[in-house]
């Protein structure tokens, strides 16, 4: 039994629909407010610069899709999105996951890797961030609305993925 990180199938998608959608629909982490169908997530999913799933004997537990932040001349720092299903929640899969993610980055050539929008109450999420390296760098005061219509703080994270002395 052993996890595999590696980028997504066509026969993933259902999984995958179920655990993004999963995030989505509790409304306290993504910004997302409309549910993936697995016709539209095909698409979705291949448009990203990379979309791994976390597998272990053939069962997905969690992806993340990574893109650039921005366009042009900011293209080269990256975003990404973390989705780990419910029940495999706290064994360590999101760790795994974000490692991945900044191995990936520096592999495509991403100079860094930026969270737009990680909400307040999401607290396991930022001391993770925060454990691996993380910097938290700025808030916005009432940045996401909540599943609930509240408004919560959302937090910037950042870390280099390459040498910046490296040219593009």
């Amino acid at each position: 039994m052993e996890l595999q990180i590696r980028p997504y199938q066509a026969d993933d998608i259902k999984a995958m629909v179920r655990i993004w959608n999963e995030v989505v629909e509790a409304g306290d982490a993504f910004p997302q407010v409309t549910p993936l169908t697995e016709q539209n997530a095909d698409e979705f999913f291949s448009a990203q610069t990379a979309t791994m799933v976390a597998e272990v004997n053939g069962i997905i537990f969690g992806m993340y899709i990574l893109h650039p932040n921005s366009i042009g001349r900011c293209a080269h720092i990256a975003n990404a999105s973390f989705a780990v299903a419910g029940a495999s929640r706290g064994l360590g899969l999101g760790r795994k996951l974000v490692e991945n993610c900044i191995e990936t980055c520096g592999k495509k050539g991403f100079r860094g890797l930026q969270f737009n929008a990680v909400v307040a109450s999401n607290v396991s999420a930022q001391h993770l961030y925060e454990s691996i390296g993380f910097t938290k760098v700025g808030k916005i005061p009432g940045g996401f609305i909540n599943g609930l219509g509240g408004y919560e703080d959302i937090f910037i994270y950042y870390i280099d993925t390459l040498d910046a002395s490296q040219p593009c």
